[in-house]
């Protein structure tokens, strides 16, 4: 009967070691998540940050609307220029009426602007070959 309950206990100690160890595991997890947390944290935005913040998004606004209304440059050495919007749909509409000649056009504007990379150099051979 006396190694019965020794069979018991041993048991339960296994049990009850694995436990603690899943819970301390647990406990070392949280701990480090609230020390990342509270060490990396951003600064809370203030009035001055979010005044500047809000400036500056403006600004943004404000260039995106003038490029949108007005003709310029966006590559000169290229040949881009960016147009007002009203003249690019006249200018789309007008090519457009014979689509083979404006697809053609199409193409040779897209391949100059994008000229394809230079070859690549063949690797180095390898100290093994």
């Amino acid at each position: 009967m006396n190694s019965e309950n020794k069979d018991c206990c041993s048991n339960c100690t296994g049990k009850v070691a694995w436990a603690v160890a899943v819970i301390g595991a647990i406990l070392i997890v949280v701990f480090l998540d609230h020390q990342l947390k509270s060490q990396t944290a951003a600064p809370p935005v203030d009035a001055g940050r979010a005044e500047e913040r809000a400036k500056a998004l403006a600004e943004i606004h404000n260039t995106e609307a003038a490029d949108l209304d007005h003709t310029g440059w966006i590559d000169q050495g290229k040949g881009l220029l960016r147009l007002k919007i009203d003249d690019a749909m006249k200018l789309a509409e007008q090519k457009w009426k014979n689509p083979a000649e404006a697809r053609a056009d199409l193409i040779s504007r897209v391949e100059k602007a994008y000229p394809p990379p230079p070859p690549q150099a063949p690797p180095a051979k390898s100290l093994y070959e």
